[in-house]
């Protein structure tokens, strides 16, 4: 899956991944591969996200996310 998060001021990650788990505004939720079309907002807390080279994460402060044949595009604030 490929996924890029950015923020008002910059890119913060572009590349692929295995799994990323966002904190939706009525709790957290895992997007793994062939997951469904999904707009959703994202409030206060931590995206992570899995790569070939290991886990990482974001802290953010809220945004949305967009799901769409396996390309997820994250559009947050930074804490």
């Amino acid at each position: 899956m490929k996924l890029k998060i950015i923020s008002p001021e910059k890119v913060i990650f572009d590349g692929e991944v295995t799994s990323v788990l966002v904190p939706g505004t009525k709790g957290s939720f895992e997007i793994l591969k062939d997951h469904a079309p999904i707009i959703s907002s994202l409030q206060t807390g931590v995206v992570e996200y899995a790569t070939a080279k290991g886990k990482s994460k974001v802290e953010i402060s809220g945004g949305f996310v967009e799901v769409q044949k396996n390309v997820i595009s994250i559009c947050a604030e930074l804490n």
